[in-house]
């Protein structure tokens, strides 16, 4: 077992840790080469947080003098055969993670990347259709990820700060080769002529995502994460980062954690090529995020099992339904302890690590928003359909019409049971939007559904009719942005509802204080909602993706060997 802790004394724009376990001094002695061997040997413990200062000094000794490597040699490993004897015994390798925290400036960032991004999100997934095989990648916006960990690649280490993404399985880091891209000078970039571990691919690969896209080349060296040597990797050399949101982006690159399905290039995920290679204990990582802002640790991922240390009680856990992404069945959610109904007939989720906050299908995030007084998009569309329709689909529900049939009978769904058609909430928003009768269509009868499902979850309640539909008006300003973020009263956080989730037949509930983000302080305070719109149609939706709001109050197990997902309260 090795245990990472944090760098506070890098500086620059870059969030490190102490992670690398190969790692060789610009000033190359004539020991240079024996002492990096004896390092591997005692654990290779120039990189390793607590032990850093005493392989430093032992270094400086051992440089200055020229001779006297055996003794120093020895000095070493007295120091530090305790801590290498205690630090293995359950063979786990812990990197850790650095928290960024939320400011305003990734706000406006943000906002930009979004307004920038929609021919991207148009072309790449956004916008479903009914019946497509969805590309969750694509939906990802990294803008307002937290969480980052540092990697090594090449012979010596490069050091890279990275985002552990659950919900792709890439390996990619800037090239020293993207010239044109000014978010490669921004970043560390990989200098393949300094590492002797090498090899050459030169394949071409490319990476759609919500916020972005990059591209580049294959390339193949080692890789370094924790104490743990990752040999032959095939990785991704970024060439090109035309998105503002790796501009602005902490982190250099993204190692991804999926399964080797969703892997561009058919690569080999980096996490598979540490299981064959027999570099862990058991075929299991697992993450525990931080949410204490005011503490310096931000969390850490354990490869090759569980810290007991980072969880209370049990796990739940549950089968992975469709590899790729660590999907499973999710059962129904709930506002304040009542049911939503939306997934009474089960859901999809998938836990991913790369995404901030929790997204849902906008149906229930207009609910979660009016119960919270979130602030989002007023949807013309949707109060228009509330006022012609209304009263019709009210009777229809009461006089016991099937659902799913409602909105194609009155005729504002071509199809029947079309639950999950995406909104185009752009062309609500946008003025000068010239959407085509289509994408009109498709609106209306997105709205149409979700109204559908609101008035049947508020008639079973037993409200009246008038009731009903000012319920559903109060729905329809609250409906969010795709993939946006929205606003609460930060004095209000209190009396908000819990929100709950269930997940192997139990609930599983977020509080407010830990679903709304608190960006800045004192009165310069804002709070933004942890839940976001995300329509994904059947056969791959109604989906759920649980970010790190999720993630963060619940320690989350990542079973390769069984494929499942388990759940338990973080410590």
């Amino acid at each position: 077992m090795i245990t990472i802790r944090e760098s506070t004394d890098i500086p620059g724009p870059f969030l490190h840790t102490k992670a690398t376990s190969q790692f060789s001094s610009p000033n190359r002695g004539p020991h240079a080469t024996q002492l990096e061997d004896c390092r591997s040997k005692a654990g290779r413990l120039d990189n390793f947080g607590s032990f850093s200062l005493q392989s430093r000094f032992l270094s400086s000794a051992i440089m200055a003098t020229g001779r006297g490597l055996l003794p120093a040699v020895v000095l070493l490993s007295i120091l530090l055969l305790p801590s290498i004897l205690l630090a293995s015994a359950d063979g786990l390798v812990r990197i850790g993670l650095k928290k960024k925290p939320l400011d305003e400036n990734d706000r406006l960032a943000a906002r930009f990347v979004q307004d920038g991004s929609r021919s991207i999100a148009r072309k790449h997934g956004f916008r479903l259709k009914n019946g497509e095989d969805v590309d969750i990648i694509s939906l990802k916006n990294y803008m307002n990820a937290q969480y980052f960990g540092e990697v090594g690649i090449g012979s010596p280490s490069q050091k890279f700060s990275v985002i552990f993404d659950t919900g792709s399985s890439n390996l990619w880091v800037p090239s020293s080769k993207c010239y044109f891209s000014i978010a490669c000078f921004f970043h560390s970039r990989y200098k393949s002529t300094r590492s002797s571990s090498y090899q050459k691919n030169g394949k071409s690969a490319a990476i759609h995502y919500g916020s972005g896209s990059i591209s580049g080349f294959f390339s193949q060296d080692h890789v370094t994460v924790g104490g743990l040597v990752v040999k032959s990797q095939d990785f991704i050399e970024a060439t090109r980062e035309p998105s503002a949101t790796f501009l602005v982006a902490k982190f250099d690159g993204i190692l991804g954690l999926g399964f080797k399905e969703i892997a561009v290039g058919k690569a080999v995920p980096v996490w598979y090529n540490m299981v064959k290679q027999g570099l862990v204990k058991e075929p299991v990582f697992s993450f525990w995020f931080n949410r204490h802002a005011d503490e310096g640790e931000g969390g850490e991922i354990v490869f090759g099992g569980v810290d007991p240390n980072h969880y209370k009680g049990e796990h739940t856990y549950v089968p992975v339904t469709q590899k790729g992404y660590w999907q499973f069945n999710m059962g129904d959610v709930l506002i304040g302890g009542e049911s939503t109904g939306f997934c009474d007939g089960g859901c999809a989720a998938i836990a991913d690590s790369g995404t901030s906050l929790i997204a849902g299908p906008t149906a229930i995030i207009a609910e979660i928003n009016q119960k919270i007084g979130a602030s989002g998009v007023v949807s013309q569309e949707c109060k228009a359909v509330v006022a012609q329709y209304g009263q019709q689909i009210l009777k229809m529900l009461m006089s016991e019409t099937e659902p799913a049939k409602i909105c194609s009978q009155i005729g504002l769904c071509t199809f029947d049971g079309t639950r999950g058609v995406s909104i185009d909430i752009e062309s609500v928003v946008n003025e000068n939007a010239d959407a085509s009768s289509g994408v009109q269509t498709n609106t209306v009868c997105g709205v149409c559904e979700m109204s559908v499902v609101w008035m049947q979850n508020q008639l079973r309640q037993n409200q009246t009719q008038e009731r009903v539909l000012d319920y559903i008006n109060g729905l329809c300003e609250r409906l969010p942005s795709p993939m946006g973020e929205s606003s609460v009263d930060c004095a209000a956080i209190s009396a908000m509802p819990g929100v709950s989730f269930t997940i192997g037949n139990k609930t599983f509930e977020l509080a407010a204080e830990q679903y709304i983000l608190k960006v800045g302080e004192g009165a310069a305070a804002q709070c933004i909602s942890g839940f976001t719109a995300l329509d994904v149609p059947p056969p791959r939706g109604p989906l759920w993706i649980l970010g790190d709001v999720f993630m963060g109050v619940y320690h989350t197990v990542f079973d390769y060997s069984n494929l499942r997902v388990g759940f338990a309260e973080a410590a």
